[in-house]
Protein backbone atom coordinates (compact mmCIF):
# COMPACT_ATOMS: atom_id res chain seq x y z
CA UNK A 1 0.00 0.00 0.00
CA UNK A 2 1.31 3.73 -1.03
CA UNK A 3 1.39 6.08 1.61
CA UNK A 4 -0.69 8.08 -0.12
CA UNK A 5 -3.75 5.75 0.14
CA UNK A 6 -3.55 4.73 3.40
CA UNK A 7 -7.02 5.75 4.71
CA UNK A 8 -8.90 6.13 1.66
CA UNK A 9 -10.86 2.56 2.88
CA UNK A 10 -12.29 4.32 5.76
CA UNK A 11 -13.30 7.41 4.06
CA UNK A 12 -15.61 4.89 1.71
CA UNK A 13 -17.09 3.06 4.08
CA UNK A 14 -17.85 6.15 5.89
CA UNK A 15 -19.33 7.87 3.24
CA UNK A 16 -21.33 4.54 1.63
CA UNK A 17 -23.09 4.38 5.40
CA UNK A 18 -23.82 7.79 5.57
CA UNK A 19 -25.39 7.13 2.39
CA UNK A 20 -27.37 4.29 3.84
CA UNK A 21 -28.21 5.81 7.18
CA UNK A 22 -29.72 9.17 4.47
CA UNK A 23 -32.10 5.99 2.70
CA UNK A 24 -33.00 4.51 5.74
CA UNK A 25 -34.11 8.17 7.45
CA UNK A 26 -35.95 8.53 3.91
CA UNK A 27 -37.93 5.73 4.22
CA UNK A 28 -39.19 6.25 7.98
CA UNK A 29 -39.74 9.64 7.92
CA UNK A 30 -42.94 9.35 5.31
CA UNK A 31 -44.11 6.02 7.96
CA UNK A 32 -44.07 7.95 11.02
CA UNK A 33 -45.66 10.93 9.91
CA UNK A 34 -48.47 8.26 8.93
CA UNK A 35 -48.61 6.72 12.49
CA UNK A 36 -48.29 10.36 14.37
CA UNK A 37 -51.13 11.71 12.06
CA UNK A 38 -53.35 8.44 12.66
CA UNK A 39 -52.34 9.28 16.57
CA UNK A 40 -53.48 12.75 16.28
CA UNK A 41 -57.01 11.85 13.92
CA UNK A 42 -57.84 9.30 16.96
CA UNK A 43 -56.79 11.49 19.76
CA UNK A 44 -58.82 14.52 18.06
CA UNK A 45 -61.99 12.36 17.71
CA UNK A 46 -61.99 10.98 21.26
CA UNK A 47 -62.36 14.62 23.14
CA UNK A 48 -64.21 15.73 20.06
CA UNK A 49 -66.48 13.40 20.78
CA UNK A 50 -66.55 13.83 24.39
CA UNK A 51 -67.27 17.68 23.46
CA UNK A 52 -69.64 17.05 21.35
CA UNK A 53 -71.66 15.50 23.81
CA UNK A 54 -71.56 18.52 26.37
CA UNK A 55 -72.02 21.39 24.05
CA UNK A 56 -72.83 20.33 20.33
CA UNK A 57 -71.45 20.55 16.88
CA UNK A 58 -69.63 23.85 17.61
CA UNK A 59 -68.10 22.53 20.97
CA UNK A 60 -66.81 19.10 19.09
CA UNK A 61 -65.50 21.55 16.00
CA UNK A 62 -63.64 23.72 18.50
CA UNK A 63 -61.67 20.54 20.43
CA UNK A 64 -60.92 19.18 16.71
CA UNK A 65 -59.56 22.08 15.76
CA UNK A 66 -57.68 22.47 19.08
CA UNK A 67 -55.82 19.51 18.40
CA UNK A 68 -54.77 19.73 14.70
CA UNK A 69 -57.99 18.46 13.48
CA UNK A 70 -60.75 19.44 11.13
CA UNK A 71 -64.23 17.57 12.03
CA UNK A 72 -65.86 16.34 9.17
CA UNK A 73 -68.64 14.11 10.37
CA UNK A 74 -71.15 14.74 13.44
CA UNK A 75 -74.32 12.83 14.06
CA UNK A 76 -76.23 13.19 17.40
CA UNK A 77 -78.61 9.85 17.89
CA UNK A 78 -80.41 10.36 20.65
CA UNK A 79 -77.81 11.16 23.87
CA UNK A 80 -74.90 9.13 21.46
CA UNK A 81 -72.61 11.66 19.83
CA UNK A 82 -70.46 10.12 16.39
CA UNK A 83 -67.87 12.63 15.27
CA UNK A 84 -65.42 11.69 11.91
CA UNK A 85 -62.00 13.87 12.15
CA UNK A 86 -59.62 14.25 9.56
CA UNK A 87 -55.54 14.78 10.12
CA UNK A 88 -52.98 15.27 7.27
CA UNK A 89 -55.46 13.06 5.33
CA UNK A 90 -56.30 10.36 7.73
CA UNK A 91 -59.52 9.91 9.36
CA UNK A 92 -60.71 9.06 12.72
CA UNK A 93 -64.11 8.17 14.34
CA UNK A 94 -65.14 8.12 17.89
CA UNK A 95 -68.49 7.84 19.90
CA UNK A 96 -69.49 9.11 23.22
CA UNK A 97 -72.53 9.36 25.32
CA UNK A 98 -73.21 11.05 28.63
CA UNK A 99 -75.40 7.76 29.54
CA UNK A 100 -74.19 5.89 32.79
Amino acid sequence: MRVRDRGSAFLLTMLVGLALTGAALLAVVPTATVLIDHQQARSAADAAALAGVAGGRAAAASIAADNGAELVGFSVDGRRVTVTVSVGGRTATARATDEP
